[in-house]
């Protein structure tokens, strides 16, 4: 049984908590690990060392900090197959699924490297009689992420590269479903070179996240999960005074209109539907077919869905892996039973999956469900796994007043061959991202990921521009020198340190 510690002050440490959860092969049902579950001594035991590491960090070289994160950048690409592995091997997501995880991390990474560009602040000369203003952006302090168990990859890296990079030191408490992806890149940070206390990983359950949002010294708080506990963190830390950043569930719609190419149309909602076993904040999770366009899209997707290979996520050729515990993978069977219940036609029913040699993996197959109305749970409800449910409406306007309607709004997309249609849905849809003909709109590093309405608490979007924004505060500075400053004559070649 592999034990999962903590890493605090550059090392692997042991908690104080005596408390430990369990870790499992989901594929498999095999508990492989326990992980040290932290205790409020434990979370301000990091925060105390991020705290110590903070003072020198923070006025370490702009160059210091892009050569640091350029080493680890080569470090992730060399062992990309090393974190796809163990993503694997806890989560359950196939290898192809996992490796591009990682891709999309290292993303992040990369606009990271740039931080001497991002920091740049504004000037303007003799504003008044020898009068100079500018402004400057500096790092926070101590700030702390909470991140979720679908991405145990890409979404820390969606934080702490440009927090780090922007001269805050760091606390990350992982989801204790899948923690060794966090260590993993707490080992490469350390060999990029990152001081000791820099970053630091605390392993935890909600006595942790308590911890880190009320703690004194940690200035801000970024997280990724569900809307309720999304709610949760956002009220909670910003009641403590805090900067927070808390991204929330999605119900994604995908509209199909008549015109639209449905070869492409069902393509994109089999990939965008059961992608990662549908565990991910921007799977479509409800297909929306308007006029005429159900029959022959349904027809698609359930063809498709036939030719799906499930198993280990690990084995040549899998498309899709099991769902993360035993927990989720009953609960997401008991929405399937409600939506049958509730008169939903159930197209494609994966509740009697059984993989051969792993028959007590937590697989459940990809499940289609037709004429969904707006009041059974498998459409107002993040389900959170493999079943997508399509509606039907008579009108483009009704679709797009239904997703309007919904309380989230992370993202969404609507296939046509009509540009007319593309450019309403666009300008009128009140969703953060939007895919024209693209199922999953998730922007590239040098843009920002958010949502609006539920999907999202805090003015702050995630990484890029806005994440640059979150983890720095602009100071503004006016200056005024009466008298020349005389240095000597120094004919060295100027150099950077």
């Amino acid at each position: 049984m592999r034990q999962i510690q903590h890493w605090i002050d550059g090392q692997l440490t042991g908690g104080t908590s005596g408390r430990v959860g369990e870790v499992f092969n989901p594929a498999t049902g095999e508990q492989t690990g326990e992980v040290e579950l932290g205790s409020a001594g434990d979370v301000d035991r990091a925060v105390q060392s991020a705290r110590s590491a903070f003072e020198t960090w923070r006025f370490s070289s702009l160059t210091q900090r892009q050569n640091i994160m350029f080493a680890f950048r080569e470090l992730v690409a060399g062992r990309k197959m090393d974190f796809a592995k163990l993503l694997t091997a806890e989560h359950g997501k196939t290898i192809d699924d996992a490796l591009g995880e990682v891709q999309r991390g290292l993303e992040v990474v990369e606009f990271a490297c740039n931080i001497a560009h991002l920091l740049k602040g504004d000037f303007s000369e003799q504003v008044s009689t020898g009068v100079d203003t500018y402004t400057i952006r500096q790092p926070l302090g101590v700030v702390a992420g909470i991140t979720p168990f679908n991405f145990p990859a890409m979404v820390p890296m969606w934080m702490y590269p440009i927090a780090i990079a922007c001269g805050n030191t760091f606390v990350l408490k992982p989801s204790e479903k899948d923690p060794s992806c966090s260590l993993f890149a707490a080992e490469l940070l350390a060999e990029a070179g990152l001081p000791e206390g820099v970053f630091n990983v605390v392993n935890g359950d909600k006595e942790a996240v308590d911890a880190l949002l009320t703690h004194p010294l940690v200035a801000a708080v970024s997280f990724v999960g569900s809307t309720p506990i999304a709610r949760y963190i956002y009220e909670t830390g910003t009641s403590h005074g805090k900067r927070v950043q808390a991204l929330g569930g999605a119900k994604n719609h995908m509209i199909v209109l008549p015109d639209a190419d449905m070869d492409l149309a069902a393509d994109a909602a089999v990939s965008a539907g059961y992608g990662s076993a549908g565990e991910r904040c921007m799977a479509i999770s409800a297909v929306v077919a308007v006029g005429d366009a159900g029959d022959s899209l349904i027809d698609g997707v359930r063809t498709r869905i036939e030719k799906l290979k499930v198993g280990p996520g690990h084995e040549t050729g899998v498309e899709m892996g099991p769902l993360v515990t035993r927990q989720h993978l009953e609960k997401v069977r008991g929405y399937v039973d409600a939506g049958e219940k509730a008169g939903a036609l159930l197209v494609a029913d994966g509740r009697d999956l059984v993989v051969e040699g792993h028959e007590k993996g937590f697989f459940l197959g990809p499940t289609l469900f037709d004429n969904v109305t707006t009041e059974m749970s498998i459409y107002t409800d993040e389900i959170f796994g493999p079943v997508l449910s399509t509606v039907r409406m008579e009108h483009f306007e009704e679709a797009i007043r239904l997703i309007n309607e919904n309380p989230y709004g992370n993202g969404t997309a609507v296939f046509t061959n009509d540009g007319g249609a593309a450019r309403k849905f666009q300008s009128e849809i009140e969703v953060g991202m939007v895919g024209i003909n693209v199922p999953i709109p998730v922007p590239l590093s040098f843009y920002s990921f958010g949502g609006w309405k539920h999907s999202i608490f805090g003015s702050h979007a995630i990484y890029g521009p806005e994440g640059v924004h979150f983890y720095s505060r602009q100071k503004v500075v006016i200056s005024r020198w009466a008298d020349p400053i005389h240095r000597g004559v120094d004919l060295g070649f100027p150099t950077h340190g």
